[in-house]
């Protein structure tokens, strides 16, 4: 799926910054108006953003980085009674997943129901590479990640060498991603957060 995403973008990557912007405006010229006049409003800000030459790399296996962080979106199926299963132990949990920090590079984690709860789209940010991330997975929380997808069909459970190749079967690659921060790993950003404290308790003594 990754490879049918960069195939069928490749063409792009070939024309000007003058053609892409006319390409845009003739694919939205039978769109609804509110998109047309909206899209000629922020043709400038469209033009410079093309012109930055910003481009996501890969994760390795599959995914996107940009940057130092990188995405991973699946979506699974579930088995009958996943689901219901799965929300009971999320609410049980309530949002408190201290034990995702043992991993050390992950930024958050999102699961959302899908289709009357018979799908389960799971999402990361992660830093580094998808190889290196999977492993921690596997060697640090791999119990944990055992609860949360038991009910997902076909999964081989953490331990199995199998899982890697399931991971990546049910993986898609993101079409488009926005990073605020790109070379802000999750470390950096809590060395940051200990230096803006301190600093913030010297100026309160000072002040």
């Amino acid at each position: 799926m990754a490879t049918q995403t960069a195939t069928a973008n490749q063409p792009n990557q070939d024309l000007s910054v003058e053609q892409k912007l006319q390409k845009l405006r003739e694919i939205y010229a039978d769109a609804p108006e509110v998109g047309r006049v909206a899209l000629e409003k922020i043709m400038g800000e469209l033009e410079a953003a093309v012109r930055s030459r910003q481009k996501a790399a890969t994760a390795g296996r599959i995914g996107l980085r940009q940057g130092k962080i990188s995405e991973l979106t699946s979506i699974v199926k579930l088995k009958p009674g996943g689901a219901k299963r799965l929300r009971v132990l999320l609410d049980v949990l309530g949002n408190n997943f201290q034990g995702a920090d043992k991993v050390g590079t992950l930024h958050d984690m999102r699961f959302v129901f899908l289709d009357n709860d018979t799908k389960l789209l799971f999402a990361t940010a992660y830093d580094g590479n998808w190889d290196p991330y999977i492993d921690d997975f596997a060697t640090k929380i791999p119990d944990a990640l055992d609860v949360l997808f038991c009910d997902a069909e076909g999964y081989p459970g953490m331990h199995s060498p199998a899982v890697r190749d399931w991971i990546a079967n049910n993986q898609i690659t993101a079409d488009a991603w926005y990073v605020a921060n790109p070379n802000m790993t999750v470390a950096e950003t809590r060395r940051l957060e200990k230096v803006g404290k301190a600093v913030d308790e010297l100026l309160d003594k000072v002040g």
